[in-house]
């Protein structure tokens, strides 16, 4: 039986980790800030993402797939991070659910796709966003969710239909005039998905 190969000398590792800091820090800080509610937390997620990155930087792929590989882990902590929130705020939640009657009309400066989304599930909004905001392929929503990329595709079909589902609800209801969106790619006819919830072809399926 052959002995393990040897770890990456010190200065090596150093090298990969600066390599992967400078090609991924801007991008996983824009998915930071698009989920957390104040800059500081995004850093504070993206620190935390690269301390985990230094501790598994054999594990981390090179090239391309290593900036879904991040994002992966920054999900992961903000997943951790919810949990908690969730349980220190469990007993004003089910106060809150049971005060609360009405729920107050959306901004007026949001558009009706918006809307729609905020409607969703959160697994449905956050793939959604992988391909609105991340403009990431099946592949590398794969590989920051830790599923297959078929089990991508079909979740993203049925995402897609609950969108237009909640679109079509929002135009028959006719309760809020609709605003305009904040990109023209969101200008959609509302009983169609928008051309955002598509995601970006990858290489391997052009």
């Amino acid at each position: 039986m052959s002995a393990p190969a040897p770890p990456p000398p010190p200065d090596d590792r150093h090298a990969r980790f600066t390599a992967l800091f400078d090609a991924t820090h801007r991008p996983l800080l824009a998915y930071a800030v698009r989920r957390v509610a104040s800059p500081a937390d995004a850093a504070d997620v993206v620190a935390e993402a690269f301390v985990v990155a230094w501790r598994r930087i054999d594990e981390v792929p090179s090239g391309a797939d290593a900036r879904p590989w991040m994002f992966g882990v920054a999900r992961r902590i903000l997943a951790n991070a919810r949990r908690g929130d969730q349980r220190r705020l469990a007993l004003a939640d089910r106060l809150r659910t049971q005060v609360v009657e009405v729920v107050p009309p959306p901004d007026e400066g949001t558009s009706d796709v918006e809307r729609a989304l905020a409607r969703l599930g959160d697994d449905d909004q956050e793939l959604l966003r992988l391909v609105a905001w991340e403009e990431l392929a099946r592949d590398e929503i794969a590989l920051v969710l830790g599923i297959s990329r078929g089990t991508v595709r079909v979740r993203l079909h049925r995402a897609r239909r609950r969108l237009v589902d909640q679109l079509r609800a929002l135009s028959e209801a006719g309760d809020h005039p609709p605003a305009p969106a904040r990109s023209a790619d969101l200008q959609q006819n509302t009983t169609t998905a928008p051309a955002w919830a598509s995601p970006r072809t990858s290489a391997e399926e052009a």
